[in-house]
């Protein structure tokens, strides 16, 4: 066993003392992105969550979820997810996507 590296000092880590309230000279100061961006991020993350749940709250419902070829390749999964159980916990997941959506909308600070 002697053969074998040290991957952990034995001594117990010394933990920094705390940095002094004002910024010593020459620091800068953190960077923020500007607020076009982060309200085009905020605009863009809602567009996409509120599209996507859009489409999981209806999909099961469609033609395309009757005649999906996954059922052709595992024709044990057509019972399962053919069953009305199965769309209503997809369509909830995109209800849930939808809420998420406008939960952000609504509660965003400029920060």
């Amino acid at each position: 066993m002697s053969q074998q590296p040290i991957l952990f000092s034995p001594q117990a880590p010394v933990t920094p003392p705390r940095l002094a309230a004002s910024a010593p000279e020459g620091a800068k100061p953190p960077r923020h992105s500007p607020r076009w961006l982060q309200r085009l991020d905020l605009f863009v993350r809602v567009i996409v969550r509120l599209y996507l749940g859009l489409v999981i709250v209806v999909l099961p419902w469609m033609h395309f979820w009757d005649d999906n070829r996954l059922f052709a390749i595992v024709p044990h999964l057509a019972p399962l997810l053919l069953n009305g159980v199965a769309r209503g916990i997809v369509s909830g997941l995109g209800l849930l996507n939808i809420w998420i959506a406008v939960h952000d909308a609504i509660h965003y600070r400029e920060g």
